[in-house]
Order: C-alpha cells, then structure tokens, then sequence
C-alpha cells in the first residue's frame, strides 16, 4: 500500500524502458492481426536530438502507442540517414584535425575513415530517442548505406537510365561553396536579405559618344520619341545596376529593350567591362524590364540562370570566374583567389577608385541558401545527372487529388499541387565521396555504361563501337560523384521492408502499404512526394495513407530556434528537469497538425504538474480504507463520471480520427484534472470525524479504481512512464509478468446520459457559487451554510444534496418557492438560489451585484439576437446550432425577468 511521496521521473523512465525492450513489447513480425505501420523520417547520423525531432518523434509515438493498444500489430521502424553532405563535412573536419586531407588518401581510405566517424557517432540519437520513450521496433533499425539498401538505390538508378529518365548533361545547378557540391532546387531554401545595389558605369568602346538631350531618335515604327536622359547629357558610359559586383569580370554582354527610347543610340555598340578593359556587345531583348533599375542589364550567363538563358539565345560565350569553393579564378584577372564575398568588398573600392562607382543603395531581395551548409548558393554550369520527374509526378498528383492520400492538415494539398503541376528535373549527383557511388563507368575515349559492377561495365563495354582494340576491365573508370541522399531516402518505404532485393517477401506484402507518415512541411516535395513516386513505380501503389505535417518549433516570441540565436533548449536537460512524460505533454499542447509551435518551457513544467497531480490523486485513492458495511452513497456521482468519461472518450476517439492529437490531448488532460481529480474525488472521498479519516464503501472504492485504470489506458499514448509504473501498483492487483499498460486494450465508449451530464454541470456551477460567497464574505470552508432553491427549471436539485452538501458544506437543501429577501442570491440558469447569512443585506451592495449582472445579460442577449436576425446565418447554419442560439435567448430572457423581479424588490 505504501508509494513513494513523489513521483521519481528518471528512476521510472529507466526502469519501464528496460522493461519493455526485455520482454519484446515493441517487436512485430506479421501474424493474423492488422497491420499499423509508421516508418520514421531518418535523421542525420550527424544529428543530435533537437525539439523538431522531440515533437515529431513523439506524435509518432503517440501513434504506434495507440494503435498496439487498439489490438493492433504495431510496427514503427527506425533508421538514420546517410546525410552526404553533413556527414563529409564532420569527416573532413575529423581528418583535418589529425593533418589529412581526401584528396591525400584517396577515396578507398577516406571512406574506411567515414564509416569509422559513422560507427562512433551515428547512431547517438537513436539512442536519445530512447530517453523520450519511443517504442520504436529496435531490431529492425536501417540506415540507408547499409548493404540491401545501397544496392536498392544503385538497382534503381539503372531501372531509371534504361528507361531514359535518367540522364547526363551540362545544366545551370545550385552549387554549395561549403559543401563543394551541387543541389537540387528543393534543397535550397531561399531567404530575405538586407544587401547592396551597386551602380556601375561602362564606358562606350571606340570614340566617345555624345548626344544632346534635346535630340530626337526615330523608333521603329517611324514615330519620333524624344531621348529620356534625365535631362542630362549622356557622355561615353552607360550604367547598371547589380548586386554582384565581383562578376563583372564574367560579363558577356548588357542587354537593353529594344523599345526602350533611351537607350536607341547604343544599338549595335560595344562597351569595356571596368577594371579589365574587356569589350563586350550591346544586345537587345524585350526580356530586360524598362521601368527597373537602369534598364541596363549585365549579362553574365556562368554565374545567373536567367543570363545563361539569355546567353544561349544570343550565342555568348560562358566565362566562369568561380572556383568551386567560392574563390575568385585566374579567368577574372583581378581579385585571384579572394573569396567572392571578400572580392565584392575589394571590386567597390577599386571601382569607386577609378570613378566607375556611381552609387550604392540599401536593397532587399530573397537569396538562396543551402539546406545543409547554409552557404549562399551559387548558380554553377556543371556536369550533373538528372532524373526526369514528368512522368512519375503525374500518378503522384492524383494519389493525392483523389484522396488516396490524405495530407494533414489538407491546405498542404495546393502547394503541393503547385510543385507537382510545376516539377523541374531533379539534380540528383553530388561531388562527394560518402554515398552511393553512381554505377556510370567511363572508357578512356569518353564512352560510358551503366553498370551495377566493374564486371557487368566491362561487359557492355565491349559491345560499344570503340575505337579502343585490347579495352581491359582496369580501363575503365567510375563515376567519381555519388547520388543524391534523398535518391536513397525516396525508397525508404519500400527499401526498410526489403522490398528490392525481395519484391515479394513476407514483410513488404504484411507492412506495406504503411499507414501514417509524420514529418515536416519543408520536406514535403523533397521527400513526401518523391516517395509516393517510388512506391507508384516500384510497386504500383501509395506508400502510405495518410501524411501527417507538423509545423516549426519556435521560441514564445515566434523566432524559428537556433544555435545562433541560442534559443533552442536542449531536449535532454528538458527532460532530466520536467521527466519524458512532462516534456511529450508540453510539446503536443501547443502542437496543433500543420501549425507551428510556440515553444515555451512552461508547458513542459504544466506537463510535469499533471503528472504530480495524477501521482496525487493516486496516493488519495490509495490510502482508502474500506469498510464492506457501508452503503453506497455515491452512485449519483459515480453515473456521472462513468457517462462524462464516455463522453470524453467519445470526443477522443473523434479527435485522433481527425489527427487533433494536441485536442485529444486537451480533452484527456481536463477529464483528468477537471473532471476526475477536482470533482468526482472531491464527490466520493471519505470525509473526517473529529480528525480520523472515515473508510469507503466498497463499491465506490472498486468503482472509484476502475475508473483510475481506464484513465491510465487512454492517457498511456502521452504519457507512458507514469502510467506504467502506476498501472503495476498493488491497488489494481497483482500483475502477471506481460499484463502491461503498454499493450493494455483502450476502453470502448459506452453509453452517455446527458440528462444527467447536463445537470450535474449544473450543480457544480451551485456548489462553485456557494464558494464564491464563502470567499467574498470570508466566511470558513468549515461552518455549515443552509440553501434554498427556487427552481424554475425541471432539475431536482434535492437527488443531488448528497453531492452539494458534501462538495459546498451545506446543512440543508430546501425548495422554496418565493424569494427570500435578505439572503445571498445566485443564479444558475433560471433556478434561483438563496443562502441565508447571519448578518444584514446591504440593499445598495446587492443592488449593485444584480445592476451589473443585468447589464452583461442585456449585451450578451443583444449579441443572441444579433446573431438570429442575420440572414445569411441562419441560411447558412446547422439546425443544432440555431437550437442552440434560441435557447440561450430563451435562458436570457428569462433570467432577465427574474433579475427584474429582485432589482423591484429591493428597491420596494
């Protein structure tokens, strides 16, 4: 009988995790239940727990938690990602600081050096997600390297190639200067910044040019415009406006329109590009914006998509003046080897030197930024391996349009409509070492193949018309670059099943499709649509039903968390302060599907109180004595909870239908703490004679503990710890080895009698009432208070004086049927309540309370009205909701007239 004073979070985390895993609690293999399947978005074998991780991890948990209790076979798979980027980024970092570098050892020993850095560091957060309670499936743990998994993605690389969806060509990339590599479009995250607009002047080639500002020139249609100079005189330079100054060297051209009357005098002329003196030509193209800037465009098509375009149109030449880690090239003659930020610093100071500088201005504009490395990117002309996305986005579209797939919540459903209907070729090689090598092989005249091994390459080599005689297996030469790691986790689905090296094997068939997908927003064309491509083209079906999209983690003030801004808390100080449970709960109350979240502490300390309050309302209800004699007094109260725990479970099982799990959490948490603790307990426990506590009757007492374990069954999802370590206590009997909350059976609603709901609501705003004069007449909780009802209604207040006389310490409950003058007033509905004081009414006191109690009615009857006498309301709303309106106007008025008759009273 004895439990401890206070709950011990870490003792009971560590205890019950152990436990579970022990005795294979998370463990599926497929049998005759229904399946339900999560897969979860693999982090980064880089990543440490951070609060995105914190929430998403526990909505999954939430999940698989549920469903296993559902009679569910729940499976939740584990796994981390390769992360290309992240990953050759810590490894590099680790050889550099032992004084190596890749390209000194080579690839072959650059890798044993990155799969040791894997082994050592890439599982940390698995284990952290541990801390939180994730009852993840451990035994079926994946990384997307690992053998099967690799060969999956090289096998459907070659199943794409042969298809011609995949193929190789010079193209404009983001490229990542940190990262040294190039990414796709969806892995560049574009960002407001403050920056500066350089105006700069390029002298004419050749003679100088001059015009008067009174000249005309004659466009093309034979009508005369005057020359708009500003009402200047132009002399032998025109000027542009840019925000890259340290291109210029790169320039191939300006562009003016051809309409732009300004400009009609530089037609066919050449200028010099400052600093080096290059000449370059004037071209003409509407695509130049008149009214923007200067109307002079640089052309510079190696460093800008839109010039590159411009530049295939105008047959200029590509001059690239970058090194692939963002420095300056001998091909830009000046500023070699700075890096670019640093040249833009360095070419402004020349240029205002030379007096080519005209003027800078403070400028906004949205820049792109890589995903992994946050470096600027840099729009690149490289060699790259694309997939063709046309084909595959189409069937993806419509799993989505046709409901097949459920997005969560569904205004997600037009961005992703917008990207599908508008979907790029996808960039899927990367400069790196660490990833899947892609399987082209190259023969020393330029030729490739695509092949799986060195074997299969020779092979096919040896068909090609070549002009290489004795060709030998050693000849040829792998493609250095590997592919994309979202070309790895787009299989996920399918490759954690085995589904590749075996389409037809007892788990893929048993767990796939998988049923919920909980991840981010951001990732939802970069991963989310990607693999309901890959489960259409590989296995002819939706990857899993529903996607569930939660929203950004950010600080109380809205700002996104970062290490930057230092306000990201450490999850795991988190919870070694408020406990696993305290911390799931804080997280999901304020976590509403799709919308971000406002993080504050403070919900992780009201998730910690609420365990406090569960751990106290267990120790009352176990320190019951009972006595078999006694009557049982309480089933008033008892009929009440059983219905509101019916009726709570009803809007539960409605919320978690709808993916509410932030309300279903709500609805969870005011049962409990509202509902159970501060009125069913306060209704049936035992009272105090002369300072003994009084036993419990015994059916109360077993109804009271059935009631405490099916609140421990719907609240185990959130909170697993303390319900488990509850759930085992002697006061629900003797446990069996593998009777657990965990795989316990959720309660099934019953019947709701909202008669009786209602009128106990009724009662509790009495017995509130009652308090509320205590208080304001500072009268003790202890000296007996005698009520009088006046009811108007059809409540029969006296089947509940058991209820009010023990919950307000009333003495006697009688039915009256006049006002009794002199007594303190409330009321509850229309019923009319008295409680007789031994001292005198203040007439202008009283007077005042009800003058002040009708003015609100009167508002709050106007805005009823207001609301009914509206037209498109009352076409437009549901006929309970009219119902409803009407009998709070109903309720109102006749409140009004009672309050009428007390204010007359009083004032006779």
């Amino acid at each position: 009988m004895n439990i401890a004073k206070t709950y011990a979070p870490k003792e009971t985390e560590e205890k019950w995790y152990s436990y579970w895993m022990k005795h294979d609690f998370f463990k599926s293999v497929p049998d005759e239940r229904e399946p339900y399947t999560i897969v979860i978005p693999p982090p980064n074998v880089t990543g440490v727990l951070h609060m995105g991780h914190m929430l998403n991890n526990t909505i999954q948990d939430v999940l698989i938690r549920r469903a296993r209790m559902k009679g569910k076979n729940a499976c939740w798979v584990p796994g981390t990602d390769h992360a290309s980027i992240a990953t050759e980024a810590k490894v590099v970092a680790m050889l550099k600081e032992r004084g190596i570098t890749k390209k000194d050892i080579g690839r072959e020993a650059y890798m044993k050096y990155a799969w040791e850095w894997k082994e050592k560091y890439g599982g940390i957060i698995l284990e952290q997600l541990k801390k939180l309670g994730a009852s993840c499936d451990w035994d079926r743990t994946r990384f997307t390297m690992e053998d099967d998994l690799s060969d999956a993605v090289i096998d459907t690389f070659i199943h794409l190639y042969k298809k011609g969806q995949i193929y190789r060509g010079i193209r404009m990339v983001n490229w990542d200067p940190q990262g040294k590599t190039g990414i796709s479009d969806e892995e560049v995250i574009r960002k407001e910044v403050n920056q500066k607009l350089y105006y700069i002047r390029y002298r004419l080639s050749g003679d100088e040019y001059q015009v008067s500002s009174s000249e005309y020139q004659e466009s093309g249609d034979g009508k005369d415009l005057i020359l708009d100079t500003s009402d200047s005189i132009l002399t032998n330079y025109l000027t542009i406006a840019t925000t890259r100054p340290e291109t210029i060297m790169a320039d191939a051209a300006i562009c003016i329109n051809p309409n732009d009357a300004r400009y009609f005098h530089l037609h066919g002329k050449k200028v010099l590009i400052p600093l080096i003196n290059r000449e370059i030509p004037v071209i003409l193209d509407e695509y130049v914006t008149m009214d923007f800037g200067t109307g002079c465009l640089k052309v510079t098509p190696a460093h800008d998509l839109n010039d590159y375009e411009l530049g295939l149109k105008h047959n200029l030449p590509v001059i690239d003046i970058l090194n692939d880690d963002g420095t300056l090239n001998e091909k830009a003659q000046i500023l070699v080897g700075e890096d670019r930020f640093a040249a833009r610093k360095k070419i402004a100071v020349l240029l205002e030197a030379d007096g080519y500088l005209e003027k800078v201005e403070d400028y906004k504009s949205q820049i792109g930024f890589s995903e992994r490395t946050d470096a600027v990117i840099e729009p690149k002309l490289s060699m790259q391996w694309f997939c063709n996305m046309q084909e595959m986005a189409k069937p993806a579209l419509d799993y989505v349009l046709k409901g097949d797939i459920k997005l969560i919540p569904e205004k997600f459903g037009n961005t992703y409509r917008y990207w599908m209907e508008n979907i790029k070729d996808w960039c899927i090689s990367r400069q790196l070492w660490w990833g899947q090598q892609i399987p082209a092989w190259y023969l020393p005249d330029g030729q490739f193949v695509i092949a799986k091994t060195r074997e299969e390459a020779f092979e096919q080599a040896k068909d090609l018309k070549s002009q290489i005689s004795d060709l030998k297996s050693e000849d040829l030469v792998q493609d250095e670059d590997v592919l994309d790691t979202w070309f790895s986790s787009w299989l996920w689905p399918i490759s954690v099943f085995d589904g590749f090296k075996d389409p037809n094997n007892a788990d893929i068939n048993y767990y796939y499709p998988t049923n919920d997908l909980v991840t981010a927003p951001e990732i939802l064309f970069l991963w989310v649509a990607r693999m309901i491509m890959a489960g259409h083209e590989f296995r002819g079906e939706i990857p899993f039903k529903n996607v569930y999209l939660t929203g950004i983690v950010r600080d109380k003030l809205g700002r996104k968390m970062s290490k930057s801004l230092g306000n990201s808390p450490d999850p795991l100080a988190l919870m070694e302060k408020f406990g696993a449970d305290g911390v799931r709960v804080g997280m999901l109350l304020c976590s509403p599907a799709g919308n971000d979240l406002m993080f504050d502490e403070s919900y992780c300390e009201q998730g910690r109180n609420f365990a406090n309050k569960i751990w106290n309302a267990f120790k009352l209800v176990n320190g019951w004595e009972v006595d078999d004699k006694l009557k049982n007094n309480n089933q008033v109260a008892i009929e009440w909870f059983e219905s509101r725990f019916n009726q709570a479970l009803a809007e539960i099982e409605d919320d978690f239908g709808q993916y509410r799990l932030s309300e279903a959490l709500m609805a969870t948490y005011k049962l409990i703490w509202d509902d159970f603790c501060a009125w069913y307990l306060e209704m049936v426990k035992p009272g105090y004679i002369n300072g003994e506590p009084q036993p419990i009757d015994r059916e109360t007492y077993q109804c009271t503990i059935s009631f405490f374990e099916n609140i421990l069954k719907i609240l185990h999802p959130f909170m697993p710890f303390i319900t488990e370590e509850l759930w085992h206590e002697d006061l629900f009997g003797k446990r069996a080895e593998y009777d657990c909350c965990i795989i316990a059976q959720l309660p099934d609603s019953g019947k709701i009698n909202t008669r009786l709901l209602a009128e106990v609501e009724a009662v509790k705003q009495v017995i509130t009432q009652i308090r509320n004069i205590r208080n304001s007449k500072q009268i003790s909780p202890k000296e007996t208070l005698s009520l009088s009802v006046k009811a108007n209604s059809k409540i029969s207040y006296k089947d509940y004086e058991l209820i009010i006389a023990k919950s307000a310490n009333i003495s006697t409950l009688d039915i009256v049927f006049d006002k009794i003058i002199g007594a303190a007033g409330f009321m509850v509905s229309t019923d009319e309540f008295y409680v007789p004081l031994n001292e005198n009414l203040d007439p202008i006191a009283e007077t005042a309370r009800l003058q002040k109690e009708k003015e609100y009615l009167t508002g709050f009857l106007k805005g009823v009205n207001s609301k009914l006498e509206n037209e498109r309301f009352m076409s437009n709303a549901k006929p309970g909701i009219i119902e409803v309106e009407l009998k709070k106007k109903a309720d109102a008025e006749a409140k009004l007239k009672i309050l009428n008759e007390n204010l007359s009273a009083l004032a006779g």
